[in-house]
């Protein structure tokens, strides 16, 4: 593939001296050459030459070779791993280009509608050069808009807009389609049909921040559902936590919080069932009993707010544990929102029973070519193989990275955590360095916030509670003396450019308040600072009280000085724990075979 790259290092100088007329005739060449031998190597070396110099004269930046690289890797279907700040955005012209003249559908996923709208006008003057038609589906657009943007070449949208698109086809086309059905009423040309879906199948997908779409996302199924009573849900919530009143932990019930599950014991059942002769209707079934009161127990003593979930305008919001962002339009199911909703005092929604639901591993394996980019793929390549058959392929910077680790400050407490910090950032801000500090909830950033308050160093906070603010705060974290408190970065998408004259001082420093479950993200996060060569430098400031270590158990000896092992024990329970939600997600989702494949492909 080396020697690829260079092939189109050699096609650069005769390009740059063709005229404008020239290179648009060249692309229709190729184009048409495309269409009639596919992704031919000699052409794709020639069309991705054509596209870094057409890129060069629309948009004013150059594909650099470590780019061209990662290209060619994304045509055989790969995940490129390529480092926070090496231009994944311009990267993914070339494979998308590739595909599209090759006459294959192209779908861009981002993890958001912002990402997929800035990213599509950010190339759509290279592809209009090229002769490429190109969309943005966003949420809101009426059927009639989304199918006349699905049949252009390139189409941007966010996973969730295409996934639960895909499924509102699937149900158009019957509960259960079959490939040889859908043939069938085209044969038969069923106008109805092709009113009601919006897609053109599943060809070829350019997946942005892989590692979150395709294994973070994975955790939850796409459901799409009708409606129940909501005075009824309510009714039932406020019985099911009538019926575990005075339930004890560890006698009738032991909480598995690595799992994020309660496990009833066999006296929490006989509890439930006596506790159930006196409810009487629906608590007389054990399946139900049982379910809605371990929903229950979740609800109260699993999921927190200001970590787990928001409360706004009198709602429950989710809160996405690996971007920071609420997610306005989910809801947890089996009840267990409207608990949560009973527990806050807020008004009780009605309850969304599936009318069809898929995993995203089932839905992106049935894309006939499917591949992505990210800066954290390593720690999950197994699964990407053993999941979507996805190989991971590591590219190099284009200039080396100047970061330095300065290592992890374990504390005793979280008070004595927030001092350490404040400490630490009153030092580095006298010098005029901007500092990024990293927090795991929007809990933890506001009490962070007030920390820095309280010590009178000015800042901007970055959380799920001021996500509209997102693009203006992370453009000027890196301007002289800046705070940003800040929870998990990954998918934010938006550049931290630092003033030149701070990188002789170090440039940006990033301190990790707590690590997560995940350590792709606080790589993510290490990686917001020294980027394209930059210097830049990250640190961990923790405790001893930190969530995460949670999941160990309490007989474990607490120590400061066993602090490191004890962070990478819990966090690689936690990985562990995701990794079988993960995997039993799939097993069960493929159990229910509630859909059918319409494209072609093959799982």
């Amino acid at each position: 593939m080396g020697g690829l790259v260079g092939d189109v290092a050699a096609l650069e100088p005769e390009l740059k001296q063709a005229s404008d007329a020239y290179l648009a005739r060249r692309a229709r060449e190729v184009r048409a050459a495309m269409r009639r031998d596919g992704l031919d190597d000699r052409l794709v070396v020639g069309l991705f030459a054509l596209v870094r110099e057409i890129s060069r004269r629309t948009v004013g930046l150059r594909h650099h070779d470590v780019q061209v690289l990662a290209g060619l890797s994304m045509i055989g279907g790969a995940v490129v791993e390529m480092d926070t700040g090496e231009g994944k955005t311009l990267t993914v012209a070339l494979p998308a280009a590739a595909a599209a003249f090759a006459g294959m559908p192209v779908h861009v996923v981002t993890v958001n509608d912002y990402l997929a709208a800035r990213d599509h006008g950010a190339l759509s003057p290279v592809f209009d050069f090229l002769g490429l038609s190109t969309g943005v589906v966003t949420n809101g657009l009426s059927p009639a808009e989304k199918a006349a943007i699905y049949s252009r070449d390139i189409v941007y949208a966010s996973n969730k807009d295409i996934a639960f698109d895909y499924l509102r086809d699937r149900i158009a086309l019957g509960i259960r389609p079959n490939f040889l059905r859908t043939r069938l009423r085209e044969f038969a040309r069923d106008a109805s049909v092709g009113q009601r879906v919006v897609m053109r199948g599943l060809h070829f997908a350019i997946v942005d921040e892989a590692d979150s779409v395709l294994v973070d996302e994975a955790r939850t199924p796409l459901i799409i559902s009708k409606e129940t009573d909501a005075g009824e849900e309510r009714e039932w919530a406020q019985q099911a936590f009538r019926l575990i009143e005075d339930m004890e932990p560890d006698l009738h019930y032991r909480m598995r919080p690595e799992e994020r599950r309660i496990e009833l014991t066999d006296a929490g059942r006989t509890y439930l069932e006596h506790r159930a002769e006196a409810m009487g209707d629906i608590w007389l079934n054990r399946i139900r009993r049982e379910e809605g009161g371990r929903q229950a127990l979740s609800a109260l003593h699993l999921f927190r707010k200001g970590e787990h979930y928001l409360v706004q305008d009198g709602k429950v919001q989710i809160v996405d544990e690996y971007t920071g962002r609420i997610m306005p339009d989910r809801s947890w199911s089996d009840g267990l929102h409207q608990l949560i909703e009973f527990k806050e005092a807020c008004e009780t929604t009605s309850r969304k029973l599936p009318m069809a639901r898929m995993t995203y591993q089932r839905f992106f394996r049935r894309y006939l070519t499917l591949c992505g980019m990210t800066g954290t793929a390593r720690e999950v390549s197994n699964e990407l193989w053993s999941v979507y058959r996805l190989g991971v392929v590591r590219i190099p910077p284009n200039v080396p990275s100047k970061r330095r680790d300065l290592g992890v400050t374990i504390c005793a407490s979280q008070d004595e955590k927030w001092r350490c910090i404040v400490e630490r950032v009153r030092t580095l801000h006298s010098s005029g360095r901007p500092v990024l500090i990293g927090t795991r909830s929007v809990l933890a950033s506001n009490q962070l916030s007030r920390s820095l308050m309280e010590a009178g160093l000015e800042h901007e906070v970055l959380n799920a509670e001021n996500v509209a603010r997102e693009a203006g705060i992370i453009a000027e974290a890196g301007r002289r003396g800046r705070i940003t408190v800040a929870t998990n970065m990954a998918g934010r998408g938006v550049d931290i450019a630092v003033d030149p004259d701070l990188l002789d001082h170090g440039g940006l420093h990033v301190i990790l308040s707590e690590l997560h479950d995940a350590g792709r993200i606080d790589r993510q996060m290490q990686g917001r600072t020294a980027r394209r060569g930059e210097p830049g430098t990250t640190e961990a400031v923790l405790s001893m009280e930190d969530p995460l270590l949670e999941l160990l158990s309490a007989r474990l000896p607490r120590p400061p000085h066993f602090g490191r092992m004890l962070f990478h024990l819990a966090q690689r329970r936690a990985e562990r724990a995701h990794r079988r939600d993960r995997k039993n997600l799939l097993a069960q989702d493929g159990r229910l075979g509630v859909l059918l494949a319409f494209s072609g492909g093959k799982e």
